[in-house]
């Protein structure tokens, strides 16, 4: 029974108000007052769309090395993947601490790309393949556009396999056409997007039904039987007029979350099949499908055998701070040049090699394990550091990405760069032993202290400008589940 074994799924905790966007720009652009509703979700400063791909990853595999080891492939889908000539999914996988034998690719070019990531996973899977499927989107949009309001950031993923037991896979459809909505050329930073009611009229209206309708067929049912319709579009009640001509009951068409988190490009449509099957009962359909050069749907019947993952869609909407910064967010993006000041001077160039040589510890936060006294530490290095027994080379890798931590020491320092002051950094102790000094993220001022419970997250350190390359590692963000399961246990 080929399908999905796994999903998960994550957006960024930021939600900026796009009230606060519109009161903003009402003195350049007051034709954006009728998109002053509701939120769109906004990537931290050091989340892009691989970062969130990696946590939405590692929420569909969960802690347990056991999943990880039986993966066969990875596939990261985006359409603002951070390097063009690096292979993302390589960099996906070591933060995932994948093995090296793993076959990977990006899928890119198209905002239903995440959509044909998983339907080539499917392929594969009906092989015998156990496959991971990651899309992540991150896009960019002038200042006081109506994109600025309608894109969101987020991302899902699934763990595709012949014993998909969460979702029977039942029918693709396909249509590629060379149908140009919007565009982005290599040296572009921003979307040129075209007039929409082209996009609806000539575009998905025409374009998505016979995709839809042939995945259908494929399946063998008829389209009254959908009880799911996914359909992501920035277009109110687009899904509703496709689901009337196509024939499927008006209440099958789910919500875009469009409210909540804005609209998240190549990831959307994963994003609302993540969501359906959190809400499906057993035994439903659920059909996703996607826009771009054509379009793309696959059908599901949801199983019973479904392991919900820890945060999911549902958790990643309840996880949530409104930002009503606005100017932080054209920071946080790049709109806006600042003055960063002497402390930011500095040439952030790597060392290749250095990287590689150490790409476990970097890429995947694996340390190292005494095997004859048992010692944890980071970094893992030939002697270690028991007390009165420095062996040598006793150490074997100890993955700390998943184990749970909390605050030792800290600082909030204002004084050392930071592109959200004030720099929070601290000693991190690990359960099982262990410590690290990491940078604290996703913190406001006030909120680090003694004894909070931390997890692992991983996030861009920093940016070599100068070169064009990002260097990633991980850092420590408040555990809010664990501190709140605390925070209930103390009262009572």
């Amino acid at each position: 029974m080929v399908g999905i074994a796994a999903w998960g799924a994550y957006a960024p905790r930021l939600r900026l108000s796009r009230k606060a966007v519109v009161a903003a720009n009402a003195w350049v652009a007051p034709g954006l007052a009728g998109k002053a509703k509701g939120e769109r979700s906004m990537a931290n400063w050091d989340e892009d769309a691989l970062t969130m791909a990696v946590e939405a990853a590692r929420d569909a595999l969960g802690p347990e090395d056991e999943g990880r080891a039986a993966v066969n492939a990875a596939i990261f889908a985006s359409t603002t993947a951070p390097f063009a000539d690096r292979q993302n999914a390589g960099i996906l996988a070591a933060a995932l601490t994948l093995a090296p034998s793993i076959a990977s690719a990006d899928v890119t070019g198209s905002q239903r790309c995440g959509l044909t990531a998983l339907g080539q996973a499917l392929d594969a899977a009906a092989s015998g393949k156990r496959v991971l499927v990651a899309a992540g989107e991150h896009r960019r949009a002038r200042a006081a556009s109506p994109q600025e309001l309608d894109f969101g950031d987020a991302a899902a993923a699934f763990v595709v396999s012949p014993d998909g037991s969460a979702a029977e896979f039942l029918g693709r459809g396909t249509v590629t056409d060379d149908f140009v909505d919007h565009f982005r050329g290599a040296d572009a930073q921003f979307d040129y997007a075209w007039e929409e009611r082209w996009i609806r009229d000539e575009g998905i209206v025409k374009l998505v039904p016979p995709a839809v309708r042939a995945a259908l067929d494929a399946a063998g049912l008829d389209a009254a039987r959908v009880d799911h319709f996914c359909f992501p579009s920035v277009f109110a009640g687009m899904g509703a007029t496709l689901a009337k001509g196509l024939g499927i009951r008006p209440e099958a068409v789910r919500d875009t979350l469009g409210a909540q988190l804005g609209e998240a490009g190549a990831a959307h449509g994963p994003l609302l099949l993540a969501h359906a099957l959190e809400e499906a009962l057993p035994g439903q359909i659920v059909l996703v499908a996607q826009f771009g050069q054509g379009a793309e749907a696959l059908v599901f019947r949801v199983g019973d055998g479904a392991v919900r993952p820890a945060r999911g869609v549902a958790g990643s909407l309840a996880d949530r701070q409104e930002e009503t910064n606005y100017l932080k967010f054209l920071v946080f993006n790049d709109l806006v040049e600042w003055d960063r000041g002497m402390r930011a001077e500095k040439d952030n160039k790597t060392a290749l090699t250095t990287l590689y040589r150490n790409r476990d510890q970097i890429l995947g936060l694996v340390g190292g394990r005494c095997r004859e006294t048992g010692v944890v530490q980071f970094p893992r290095t030939r002697i270690s550091v028991a007390p009165n027994n420095p062996a040598v080379d006793t150490q074997e890798p100890y993955r700390f990405a998943e184990r749970a931590a909390h605050v030792l020491t800290y600082s909030a320092d204002y004084l050392t760069f930071s592109m959200s002051p004030p720099n929070h950094y601290g000693m991190i102790v690990f359960e099982g032993g262990g410590r690290i000094m990491l940078d604290i993220t996703d913190v406001t001022p006030g909120e680090v202290e003694t004894g909070l419970p931390v997890k692992m997250v991983f996030r861009i350190k920093d940016r070599d400008e100068k070169r064009g390359f990002v260097r990633y590692f991980w850092k420590a963000a408040p555990d809010r589940a664990a501190l709140a399961a605390v925070n209930a246990q103390a009262a009572e």
